[in-house]
C-alpha cells in the first residue's frame, strides 16, 4: 500500500527544507546571488557595447595614457 501525502503538507515540508538549507548555507547562496548579479551586469555591458559606435585604436590608446 502506497502512502499519500496531501499537496499542502508536501508544500509545507518543501518550504521548511528550503528555509533550513538557506539558513545553514547562507554563504553559498550569497555567492550564487552575487555571481548571478555580476553575470547580468556583464550581459548588459556586452549588449550595450554591441549597440554603440566603435572607437579607433588611437582614441583607445589616448584614453589609457
Amino acid at each position: 500500500m502506497q502512502k499519500q501525502i496531501d499537496e499542502n503538507k508536501l508544500k509545507q515540508i518543501l518550504k521548511e527544507a528550503l528555509i533550513e538549507a538557506l539558513e545553514e548555507k547562507k554563504d553559498v547562496f550569497y555567492e550564487l546571488i552575487v555571481e548571478a548579479i555580476e553575470d547580468i551586469g556583464m550581459i548588459n555591458a556586452i549588449r550595450e557595447g554591441e549597440n554603440s559606435e566603435t572607437v579607433s585604436k588611437n582614441v583607445r590608446r589616448a584614453l589609457f595614457k
